[in-house]
C-alpha cells in the first residue's frame, strides 16, 4: 500500500473513530430516564407519545428540534419548578429529582423521541 493510500486511510479510521466516540457520549440510557421520570412523578402528566395534562415527549422534542439549546432549556425547565398553565390554571411544574447527570439524560430522552 502507497503511502499516500495509507494515510487516506488512517485519516478515514480517525474520523470514524471520533464520530463513535462522540455518539457514545451522547447514549441516552433509556431505562435510568424511565426511572428517573416516574420517581419525579413526571408520568403523571407526560408520557412517550400521548399527551396528558402536559405534552408528550415527542411533541416537546419536536418543538426543539434543530435548537442548539434544547438541551439546556429542558434542564432548566425540569430543574427549575417554573409556573405553567394546566387546563387553564396556574400550576408550578415539579422539579425533576436526582442529579445533574440524571437530569440531563431525562433531557437527552425526551430530544431523542
Amino acid at each position: 500500500m502507497s503511502n499516500t493510500k495509507f494515510s487516506v486511510l488512517l485519516r478515514a479510521l480517525m474520523v470514524a473513530g471520533l464520530a463513535l466516540g462522540a455518539m457514545s457520549a451522547q447514549a441516552v440510557d433509556e431505562a435510568a430516564a424511565k426511572a428517573a421520570f416516574k420517581d419525579s412523578k413526571c408520568t403523571k402528566c407526560h408520557s412517550d407519545d400521548k399527551d396528558k395534562s402536559g405534552p408528550s415527549y415527542k411533541k416537546v422534542a419536536e418543538k426543539y428540534k434543530g435548537q442548539a439549546d434544547a438541551e439546556a432549556k429542558l434542564f432548566t425547565h425540569l430543574t427549575t419548578g417554573p409556573t405553567i398553565k394546566v387546563d387553564g390554571e396556574d400550576e408550578v411544574h415539579a422539579k425533576a429529582k436526582g442529579d445533574e447527570a440524571s437530569v440531563k439524560n431525562m433531557a437527552q430522552y425526551i430530544l431523542s423521541r
